[in-house]
């Protein structure tokens, strides 16, 4: 059956604020007086995480706490930096996963329901492979979308990060090899490249890149592409 993957942050919707603005909401929601604001959080993110080394796998990583346990420690180390002492850093960083998971932070693009609804109407099969956090269902379930997908293949679950090849095996062995497989996602290494060089047909969407020979600037665009 013909089937489409899909990302999910970036691409069918995101979390307010992101990593870098919970940082912040936790800070103020303990501290609402700081004098730190929210552009010293920029950028304190960007390494550490499961998916900033997708070469390597993390199948013990896979119960939740575990999972969380590594990301708690990226976070303390985020307030350390912008000269938070050590016995408040670590009660933030104890905070943090709640803060994150909080449902009315996280949000649909507006085109991604009609566009999921238009592909079931053509009559595509459609999975979303993730590199996110262990709840990811439950904001899916939230976000009322979970049944639009046959499977839901999610990093920190299989202990692979797109753009591994295992991640995408997983996902085609998990709802039986379909053909013709497409992926569509906003990011270049992740959901373009990686997808190509593990046999789907991938389309970028959102963010443009010379790289990508199929490109839409949103999700009505990147269906257009499709057979």
């Amino acid at each position: 059956m013909k089937t489409v993957f899909w990302d999910f942050d970036g691409t069918l919707g995101k979390r307010e604020g992101g990593w870098s603005g919970t940082l912040y909401e936790v800070l103020k929601a303990e501290m609402p007086d700081t004098a730190i604001i929210l552009e010293q959080f920029r950028g304190k993110m960007k390494y550490g995480f499961p998916w900033h080394n997708p070469d390597i796998p993390h199948p013990e990583l896979s119960p939740p706490d575990k999972w969380w346990s590594v990301i708690e420690k990226l976070i303390y180390s985020a307030y350390k930096e912008v000269g938070i002492d050590a016995e408040l850093a670590k009660r933030l960083a104890g905070k943090y996963r709640t803060k994150y998971l909080a449902r009315e932070k996280w949000t649909l693009f507006d085109d991604a329901i009609p566009v999921l609804q238009e592909f079931s109407r053509r009559g595509w099969q459609q999975a979303i492979i993730s590199n996110h956090v262990p709840e990811f269902r439950s904001i899916l379930d939230y976000l009322g979308i979970s049944d639009k997908f046959v499977a839901i293949i999610n990093s920190a679950e299989t202990g692979y990060e797109k753009p591994h090849p295992r991640a995408f095996q997983i996902a085609l062995e998990r709802i039986g090899n379909p053909s013709p497989a497409w992926m569509i996602g906003d990011n270049i290494e992740a959901d373009y490249l990686g997808a190509e060089r593990a046999g789907l047909t991938p389309i970028l969407v959102r963010r443009p890149d010379p790289r990508a020979q199929r490109f839409s600037e949103d999700l009505m665009g990147a269906l257009k592409i499709l057979p």
